[in-house]
Formats: C-alpha cells, sequence, structure tokens
C-alpha cells in the first residue's frame, strides 16, 4: 500500500500534463469544429468540398501518424517550415484531428433540425446567422449530447498517444516507473486515473442529458 501510495505524487503529475492537453484540445476543436461543419453545409461549393477533404485526411489517417508528422516532418514542408515544440505539436495535432470529427457531429445535427423552423425564422425576419444563433445551434446542443460525450471521452483516452513525443503524461510516468521498478502495479495505478477522468466526464454529460431532456418535457 505504501508503495502505491509513493505512485500517486509522480502520477498526479502526469495527469496534469494529460489534463491541460485535454482541456486545450477541447476549448480549441469545438468552435473549430462548428466553423468547419458550417462551411461544410453552406452553399459555397469550393470551399465545402476543400473542408470535406480535410474531414477525409484528418478522420482516414491514424492521430499518432498526425503527430508524428506534425512534430518531425513538418520542419520540412516547403514554405511552411515550421518547427514546434514537443506540447504546442500535440496541441496542433489533437485540435486539428478532433475538429474533423467534431465538425461531422455537428454537421449532423444542424441538419437534424426540420426544415420548417428555417422557413418560419425567415418569415420571421430572421437573418441566417440570428437563425443558426437562436433557434438551430440550440435545439443542436441538445441532440449532439450523446456522440460528444463519447469522443470527449475517446480523447482522455487518445492523450496517452503523446508518449511518442517523450511528454511525461500520465502513461509516460507510469511506464517509467514499471521500468524502474520491475512492477506492473504503476499501469493499474495510471488506468485507475483513467477511469476516474472519464467516470467524472460520464457523469456531467448524464447531467447536461438529464438537464435538457428535463427543458424539452
Amino acid at each position: 500500500m505504501e508503495y502505491v501510495i509513493s505512485l500517486l505524487s509522480p502520477m498526479w503529475s502526469g495527469a496534469q500534463v494529460t489534463l491541460k492537453l485535454f482541456v486545450i484540445t477541447m476549448l480549441l476543436s469545438i468552435p473549430l469544429g462548428l466553423t468547419l461543419a458550417l462551411v461544410r453545409i453552406s452553399r459555397f461549393r469550393s470551399l465545402s468540398a476543400a473542408v470535406g477533404a480535410y474531414i477525409w485526411l484528418m478522420r482516414g489517417t491514424p492521430l499518432m501518424l498526425q503527430l508524428l508528422f506534425i512534430y518531425f516532418a513538418l520542419p520540412f514542408v516547403p514554405v511552411i517550415g515550421v518547427r514546434l515544440p514537443d506540447f504546442p505539436s500535440a496541441v496542433v495535432a489533437f485540435a486539428l484531428n478532433y475538429a474533423a470529427y467534431f465538425a461531422e457531429i455537428f454537421r449532423a445535427g444542424i441538419q437534424s433540425i426540420d426544415r420548417g423552423q428555417y422557413e418560419g425564422a425567415k418569415v420571421l425576419g430572421l437573418t441566417y446567422g440570428q437563425t443558426m444563433r437562436r433557434i438551430i445551434l440550440p435545439q443542436m446542443w441538445t441532440r449532439i449530447l450523446p456522440p460528444v460525450s463519447n469522443e470527449t471521452i475517446t480523447l482522455v483516452k487518445d492523450t496517452s498517444l503523446i508518449y511518442v513525443l517523450a511528454l511525461n503524461d500520465l502513461l509516460r510516468v507510469a511506464r517509467g516507473m514499471v521500468q524502474r521498478d520491475f512492477t506492473f502495479t504503476p499501469f493499474i495505478v495510471a488506468g485507475c486515473f483513467y477511469l476516474g477522468m472519464t467516470l467524472i466526464l460520464t457523469w456531467v454529460f448524464q447531467y447536461l442529458e438529464r438537464r435538457h431532456a428535463r427543458f424539452d418535457a
């Protein structure tokens, strides 16, 4: 038991890196995903096609490959040639990747709203922007909570991929202790940390779903 307690402090330090990446990714990917979704369903076909190609690329290639590309290959790309430190590289890769997934969720949510509501808003004299902000998007958020919950929980687990960039996240700290102490106990403790984080997120989204269900009743 004393050994497990001794693991908690370094594990928490690693968990802070994990949580930091999670929070920044959410703050960046959700607004970016919403913007991409709005462009995707817009009447500008060239922009819509470009966004569709971007979403296809980000969803069709592994996140780890995107991480490695941004960190190792991006500096050698002509014209761009940007070298990012390890953590900013992880932020860029995760934000761009999850924005693509959120964009598809948002697009489906927006398109699930009955077209009659657009027509009703037009009769009331609302602009397209006002219709989206006041009528469509509030209903969309209610409908997309379950898939957003799934993606958010997946994000917590995907943060473990940053070990390839030698960042001292929760999994890398646990792996170092396993190699040092020749015991799998740190992996079990790390698993408990991940389970705790996903449990909290599950409770939050369940509360939001119940709250919206009460308002819709």
